[in-house]
């Protein structure tokens, strides 16, 4: 799937949802998370199927909560 890459670097759930339906698909979502560490290089976008900020996953209410405050 050919993605913008400012969507998978993104700290911003709306933008991050089509990089994130693209990862449900994706057969390497563990060993992606793995490589990119996430919670230990302080990581921010898309990893593993799951958004990450400053190395910490944002939730799917957190997301949603920000999206509502706009």
């Amino acid at each position: 799937m050919d993605l913008p890459q400012q969507y998978v670097f993104t700290r911003v759930p709306a933008e991050a949802a089509p990089v994130l339906r693209a990862c449900n698909q994706c057969p390497i979502r563990r060993e992606c998370e793995a490589i990119v560490d996430p919670s230990h290089t302080w990581f921010d976008g898309v990893s593993g199927g799951r958004l990450w900020r400053n190395g910490r996953e944002v939730k799917a209410r957190k997301a949603a909560a920000a999206r509502g405050r706009r």
